[in-house]
């Protein structure tokens, strides 16, 4: 009689969990990022955390106080039970400012610190200014871990894979950074865009990417070197070009952490939803 209700105990135990699984492939409801809604965010902060609550989202990467301090973005985060997992800044402040980021970013919650641009005139970055990104970044990185026991990453913007030497120019800032300071988050629409297959990124460099932006590329859409493409050509996930179930099944053998969706679109409102429940289907 005991086994038998120990076996039932465990039984439902297992059935619990799964039924609290977000999806099949992805085990936990995925993050947003806070440009997804810099609209709403700039208008009204506690608002915003409300909506992206409703969505069952509690996972945020944020890109701007948005006229709050660190302590009363987060006071605003915990009174709704959500969270900042990664805090984004500017290269000049990854630099210049990086103690004040470390404690902005320690104070908000967050486990990570990223850039996701690297200041450049015309279209294009060189080799040169590759090299010295590497070098800053390690520089940095290695203050935010060693200080703060923050992990920085460097958010891919599709300038990045112009051909290099024997491969691109990521391929040489990823074999010139320390993994014990500096690691990747994955952009799929800004590694798809410039030609990269997003999947093969993850197998490559799996235990470099930490972090993932999850979008989507309108269908009919020319990619190119930029780092730049019309924000409504951001689509709910699964109706683009990207082949996301493919993606996500590849960063599952990765080293992601946390999955962002972000979409720069005015579509908000009916695609991030749609997106949601895309992933959710997967």
């Amino acid at each position: 009689m005991k086994k038998s209700l120990i076996i039932l105990l465990l039984a439902s135990a297992t059935f619990g969990a799964v039924a609290q699984r977000f999806g099949k492939t992805l085990k936990n409801t995925p993050g947003i990022v806070s440009y997804t809604y810099r609209n709403s965010f700039q208008k009204d902060v506690a608002l915003t955390l409300d909506t992206i609550k409703a969505l069952g989202i509690t996972d945020i990467e944020f890109s701007n106080l948005f006229g709050k301090t660190a302590a009363e973005l987060r006071a605003l985060l915990d009174a709704r039970g959500l969270h900042c997992s990664s805090f984004g800044v500017s290269y000049d402040d990854l630099n210049n400012k990086t103690r004040e980021v470390g404690n902005n970013a320690k104070t908000l919650g967050a486990s990570f610190v990223r850039v996701a641009w690297i200041p450049h005139e015309g279209k294009t970055v060189d080799a040169v200014l590759i090299k010295k990104a590497a070098d800053d970044f390690n520089a940095a990185g290695k203050i935010l871990k060693e200080e703060f026991n923050l992990s920085f990453c460097y958010h891919n913007h599709g300038y990045e894979f112009v051909s290099y030497e024997k491969g691109t120019l990521f391929d040489y800032l990823v074999a010139n950074t320390n993994p014990a300071y500096v690691n990747f988050e994955l952009d799929i629409l800004w590694a798809f865009h410039p030609g990269q297959d997003p999947a093969q990124l993850l197998k490559k460099y799996g235990k470099r990417l930490k972090l993932m932006h999850v979008k989507d590329l309108r269908k009919g859409v020319k990619g190119d070197f930029t780092g730049g493409t019309s924000q409504e050509n951001d689509v709910a996930l699964g109706t683009g070009q990207i082949n996301i179930a493919e993606v996500i099944k590849a960063a599952q053998q990765s080293a992601i952490e946390h999955y962002y969706i972000e979409d720069e679109s005015s579509a908000v409102k009916t695609q991030v939803p749609q997106s949601l429940k895309y992933l959710k289907s997967l």
